[in-house]
């Protein structure tokens, strides 16, 4: 691990930065479970690692980031963690949205809401206007989110359209299809980071990921910081990313043996 990397003056990291990084962010339970403290102590731990990753995200310039807090499969948990969770989401909103502003972050919330009680909806789109006009970073929640959810919304939306007349069966393609998925004004993920110690996607952004970049932290979501999260971007740098291409074709230098 480097916990040496110089920025720029202006605080900047030398290197090319991700537009868009997603976050499973993994562990709050287990943090707190070896604290002995209950797992929904852990969840509120995580809240800071939130704002230190959108914060270090608006000074590197990174245009978005997508948080998973909530999948579509996270209503098995027992109600009371459930509950609070709910609870702090709420509390959440209502607390950072100065922050938001002062740093000049856009908030949003994808997946299906319904679900959510009528007040954590009416806080979710109160929040969601009040920062619309912030243009440094798009922070956007994926909460009762799901990418199997996400595919199937968007199968429904062409369907509805080529039923109406709109659209030919013939004329969707992918592109076609990413604009019917929960948020087509984005670029895919460049880079997809799992804290926690596990490797895999959860059902998180399935389509979306397809050619993103993944990096696994052992780290718990509360210890992870701004230090680990320039760590992660510093892997991300060394990557190389060919989008099904060979090295000469995306212009890597396989002199080295690379490729």
């Amino acid at each position: 691990m480097n916990n040496n990397i110089s920025p720029f003056s202006d605080g900047r990291l030398p290197w090319l930065i991700p537009r868009h990084v997603a976050i499973v962010m993994d562990g709050n339970g287990r943090w707190a479970l070896r604290r002995k403290l209950p797992r929904t102590a852990g969840h509120r731990a995580g809240i800071k690692s939130v704002r230190a990753i959108a914060e270090e995200s608006v000074s590197q310039g990174i245009r978005a980031v997508t948080l998973f807090a909530f999948s579509s499969e996270n209503w098995r948990r027992p109600k009371s963690e459930v509950h609070l969770l709910m609870d702090l989401f709420m509390g959440t909103l209502r607390s950072e949205v100065n922050r938001l502003t002062e740093n000049g972050v856009r908030l949003r919330i994808i997946g299906e809401r319904a679900a959510f009680p009528e007040r954590l909806r009416h806080r979710i789109a109160a929040v969601e206007k009040v920062t619309r006009a912030n243009e440094a970073m798009l922070l956007q929640v994926a909460a009762n989110y799901g990418g199997r959810w996400d595919i199937v919304q968007a199968a429904r939306r062409l369907v509805a359209d080529a039923r109406a007349g709109r659209i030919a069966p013939e004329d969707v393609d992918e592109g076609v299809f990413s604009t019917r998925l929960s948020f087509p004004d984005l670029p895919d993920p460049d880079l997809f980071i799992r804290t926690g110690g596990e490797q895999r996607i959860s059902n998180f952004l399935l389509w979306q990921s397809a050619y993103s970049e993944f990096y696994f932290s052992d780290l718990m979501w509360p210890d992870f910081d701004a230090v680990a999260y320039r760590e992660a971007l510093a892997d991300f740098a060394g990557r190389q990313r060919r989008f099904g291409s060979t090295g000469n074709q995306a212009g890597i230098d396989v002199a080295s043996g690379a490729g």
